[in-house]
C-alpha cells in the first residue's frame, strides 16, 4: 500500500485542497502528465506499460462519501458549506477504480482542477480487490435539530457490491457511553451524528467501523473512524479568582509589576474560541489620570503607567484603585464573549515624609519636687498612620545634664510626651531649655529632598514651692547602752529646709516612740530619755530602737519633713540565768543512774550569758545523793548515787552566768521516783504537781556533751 499527498490550488481563487491518495495492488498505466497546479500529483502505483504513456480518461465515474462534498462534472469536487471537509473520492473505469480521500480547507464554490487530472488515470487499468477506508470525520458541536445528520461515508460501494456488505459501528459512542451519539447505515455505510454533541464534554470520539457478509463473516475492519468535533465559541472567558489584589510602592516608575491575572476558556485552545486578550474597562477613581495602569493584553500582567510624580500616595487622591479587567476570546476581536474580574490595587506608602513639630517652640511650667507629664510635643507626619514611616521617635539633645527628663512616644497620636522623671528644685535652677528632635523609626528614602532634622525647643520653668525640711543624716544612727537614767541625751536631730530664699523656722516633734522612751526639744532637736532603755524590751528588735521624728516649717502653708532615729542598745548583765527542765522522773529500779540534763538560759547576749555554771545548793547531804557534772557551756548532767524510794524529791540548785559581775538564781527541780512494768511508769502515790516530767537517755547526753567547748 502506498499514500500520496498532492495539493492542487485553483489559479483562480486560490484553494488550498489536500488530497491524499491511496492506492492499494493496482495496475495504473502511469505517465508524466500533470494537473494544472503547483504541485505534481502523482499516486504511487505499478506500471504495466511503458514509462511516459498518457492513458485516456474517457468514461470515468467519479463518487463521494461526503455530502457536502459532491463531484461535479470531470471529477471537481464542489462543498456546499463550511469551511473544512472530508470525502473519500471514488474513481472507476471498465477495469480499474481507486478511491482518493480529499480535505478541503478553504471550500471554494468549485474546483478547477479535476480529478481524473489528479488521478491521472486511463482506461487500461485492470480492476482489482479494494480495502475497506474509513475517512476522518468532523461534525459541529450544538448541532440544532433535526437529526439524525449524515456527516460522512464509511466506505463507496460499486453497484455490483452493493448489498453484499453489512456496515458495522462500534466504539465509544455508537454501542459503548455515550450510546447512539452516531449510528451507520447497514447497508450504505453512511455515518450519522444523532444528537447536539459538546465539544467541552467530549471533544473527539474513536470508533470502528467493520463490514460483514449476510452470514456475519467479517470481510474488512475493524478499522478506526475518527470522529472530531468541531469547536464552536460557547464558553466565555472564566478568570482564576473573581477578585485580585495587589499593591505597589508609592514612586515606583512606569512599568512595575504589580499583579499578574489568568483566565482561561474551556473552548478549543487551539482556535480563537480560546485565544484571550485582556484590557481594562474600568478605574476608579480615574484621578490623577484614568489610564494609572496598564494590562498586558496576551500575559495579563497589571503594571504601573503612571510617572514616579503622580504616584504619590500623600498627593493622592484615595490610597486604593479598582479596577475593572476584561477577558475576550476570539483574540479580542468584537464577536468575542468576555468575563470580567475586580482587581484592588493599594498604594503602599514609603517614608518618604520626615515626622516636624507643628511649632518650634513649645513652654511648659511644672513644679519643683514634682514627677510625671509636664508637656505634650505635637508632631505631623504625611506617611501612613500606624507604620514605622509613621511612628515618631524623640530624643533629647542638650540641655538636660542631670537626666531630669524623659520624652516617649503617645501611640494614640504619635505626640511627645515629656515627663520629669527626677524632681526639679527650683533653688538649684529655676530655668531649664531643652533641645529636642523627633525622627521615624524606618530610615528615609534616598534620593527624596527633605527639610532639615526636625528639633523644638523646650522652655520649661520651675515654680517655688514650700517644701518640707530634709533630716540628715536619714536615718540617725546611735549606739547607746542599756538602763541609762532617764533624762539621758541619745542624739541631736538635723533638718535643715530646702527652702533657701525663704527665712523659715523649724519645730521638731515626736512622731512614732514605740515605747514611749524618748522626748525631743522642738527648738533644737535635742533627744533625751524619758524612761530606762531595755534592751530586753519587745520593742527591741535585733538590739536596735526606732522612733520617727517630724520637723515643721512656718511656710504658707506649713511643710513637714520626717526622719528616722535607730538607736543601737548595748547589753548589761542585768537579768539573772535560770534553768530548765522544773520536773523529772525516774524509775525506782533504774540501772541508768542518770536521772536528767539540765539547760541553763539568760536574756542577755555574750558575754553575760553561757557559759551557765549550774551547782548544788549549799545543804548538807545533797552530795551523798547527786551529782551535777557538766557536759557543754549551756547544759549539765543530773545523776543519781544511790537508788531512792518510790517517792517526790526536790532537788536545790543554783545557776550562774558568766557576767562581770555574774549574776545567779537558786532553782530546784522536782525528781519524781516511779514504779516501772513493762515499760509503764506508775507515780500514782509519788506526790507531784506537774505532768510535763522528762528523762533523757545515754544518746541525748552523748549529743549534748559533743558541744561542749
Amino acid at each position: 500500500m502506498a499514500l500520496g499527498i498532492c495539493a492542487l490550488v485553483s489559479p483562480t481563487l486560490g484553494t488550498r485542497v489536500f488530497v491524499a491518495l491511496l492506492v492499494s495492488q493496482i495496475n495504473v498505466l502511469h505517465g508524466g502528465a500533470r494537473g494544472q497546479a503547483e504541485a505534481d500529483c502523482r499516486p504511487a502505483v505499478q506500471h504495466d506499460g511503458p514509462l511516459g504513456e498518457v492513458p485516456s480518461h474517457q468514461g470515468m465515474r467519479f463518487e463521494g462519501s461526503q455530502p457536502d462534498v459532491p463531484v461535479e462534472g470531470e471529477g471537481r469536487p464542489t462543498p456546499r458549506r463550511g469551511e473544512r471537509a472530508l470525502s473519500n473520492i471514488h474513481g472507476e473505469v471498465a477495469r480499474t477504480d481507486d478511491i482518493a480521500e480529499v480535505t478541503i480547507i478553504k471550500a471554494p464554490p468549485t474546483s478547477s482542477q479535476t480529478l481524473r487530472q489528479v488521478l491521472a488515470l486511463g482506461p487500461g487499468y485492470r480492476r482489482r480487490r479494494r480495502a475497506l477506508l474509513v475517512p476522518p470525520m468532523f461534525v459541529p458541536e450544538n448541532q440544532r435539530a433535526p437529526f439524525p445528520r449524515v456527516i460522512g461515508k464509511s466506505h463507496v460501494i460499486s453497484a455490483d457490491e452493493q448489498g453484499s456488505h453489512i456496515f458495522r459501528l462500534t466504539g465509544r459512542g455508537a454501542d459503548q457511553d455515550p450510546k447512539g451519539a452516531f449510528s451507520i447505515d447497514q447497508l450504505t455505510g453512511e455515518v450519522t451524528v444523532n444528537r447536539a454533541l459538546d465539544r467541552e464534554d467530549i471533544a473527539f470520539y474513536q470508533l470502528q467501523v467493520s463490514t460483514t457478509d449476510q452470514a456475519g463473516k467479517v470481510l474488512e475492519g475493524p478499522v478506526p473512524l475518527d470522529v472530531s468535533l468541531i469547536d464552536q465559541n460557547d464558553n466565555r472567558p472564566v478568570f482564576t479568582e473573581t477578585r485580585y489584589a495587589g499593591e505597589v510602592l508609592e514612586g515606583s516608575p512606569a512599568g512595575t509589576t504589580v499583579m499578574t491575572v489568568t483566565a482561561w476558556d474551556a473552548d478549543d485552545p487551539n482556535t480563537d474560541n480560546a485565544a484571550l486578550r485582556y484590557s481594562l474597562a474600568k478605574q476608579s477613581p480615574d484621578l490623577p489620570s484614568p489610564s494609572m495602569f496598564y494590562i498586558d493584553p496576551e500575559k495579563g500582567h497589571v503594571v504601573t503607567a503612571t510617572s514616579v510624580g503622580l504616584l504619590d500616595r500623600e498627593a493622592l487622591p484615595t490610597t486604593q484603585y479598582e479596577l475593572e479587567i476584561v477577558a475576550k476570546d476570539m483574540a479580542g476581536s468584537d464577536v468575542g464573549l468576555t468575563g470580567t474580574a475586580t482587581a484592588t490595587i493599594t498604594i503602599a506608602d514609603k517614608n518618604d515624609h520626615a515626622p516636624k513639630f507643628t511649632q518650634s517652640l513649645f513652654q511648659a511650667t511644672v513644679r519643683e519636687s514634682w514627677r510625671g507629664a509636664v508637656l505634650t510635643l505635637t508632631v505631623e507626619d504625611r506617611d501612613e498612620v500606624g507604620t514605622g514611616a509613621w511612628r515618631a521617635m524623640f530624643s533629647i539633645l542638650g540641655g538636660d545634664s542631670d537626666r531630669s527628663f524623659e520624652v516617649h512616644t503617645n501611640p494614640d497620636n504619635n505626640h511627645g510626651m515629656l515627663s520629669v522623671v527626677e524632681p526639679l528644685d527650683y533653688e538649684s535652677s529655676a530655668f531649664h531649655s531643652l533641645l529636642i528632635k523627633v525622627e521615624n523609626e524606618d530610615p528615609l528614602v534616598a534620593d527624596v529632598g527633605y527639610s532639615p532634622i526636625s528639633t523644638a525647643t523646650v522652655y520649661v520653668t520651675v515654680l517655688d514651692v514650700n517644701e518640707g525640711p530634709v533630716f540628715f543624716p536619714d536615718p540617725m544612727a546611735v549606739t547607746r547602752r542599756e538602763n541609762i537614767p532617764a533624762g539621758s541625751t541619745v542624739a541631736m536631730l538635723n533638718a535643715t529646709d530646702p527652702d533657701l530664699l525663704q527665712a523659715q523656722h523649724i519645730r521638731f516633734a515626736v512622731l512614732n516612740d514605740p515605747a514611749g522612751w524618748l522626748s525631743v526639744d522642738p527648738v533644737t532637736g535635742m533627744v533625751n530619755t524619758t524612761a530606762i532603755l531595755d534592751r530586753e524590751s519587745p520593742f527591741v528588735h535585733d538590739n536596735t530602737y526606732r522612733a520617727v521624728f517630724t520637723a515643721v516649717d512656718d511656710g504658707s502653708p506649713p511643710a513637714t519633713g520626717s526622719g528616722t532615729l535607730v538607736i543601737t542598745l548595748e547589753d548589761e548583765n542585768d537579768n539573772a540565768p535560770y534553768i530548765y527542765p522544773p520536773v523529772a522522773r525516774v524509775c525506782e529500779d533504774a540501772k541508768d543512774p542518770n536521772v536528767l540534763v539540765l539547760g541553763g538560759m539568760d536574756r542577755d547576749i555574750d558575754p553575760n550569758g553561757a557559759p551557765f555554771s549550774i551547782q548544788l545548793a549549799k545543804q548538807p547531804g545533797l552530795e551523798t545523793t547527786w551529782n551535777i557534772t557538766s557536759i557543754n557551756s549551756t547544759h549539765s548532767q543530773v545523776t543519781l548515787l544511790h537508788r531512792l524510794q518510790r517517792a517526790s524529791y526536790l532537788l536545790p540548785l543554783q545557776v550562774t552566768d558568766s557576767g562581770a559581775p555574774p549574776l545567779s538564781r537558786s532553782a530546784q527541780v522536782t525528781v519524781q521516783v516511779c514504779t516501772c512494768r513493762r515499760s509503764r511508769m506508775d507515780c500514782s502515790r509519788a506526790d507531784y504537781a506537774h505532768s510535763d516530767l522528762l528523762v533523757l537517755g545515754p544518746a541525748l547526753l552523748t549529743a549534748l556533751a559533743a558541744l561542749s567547748p
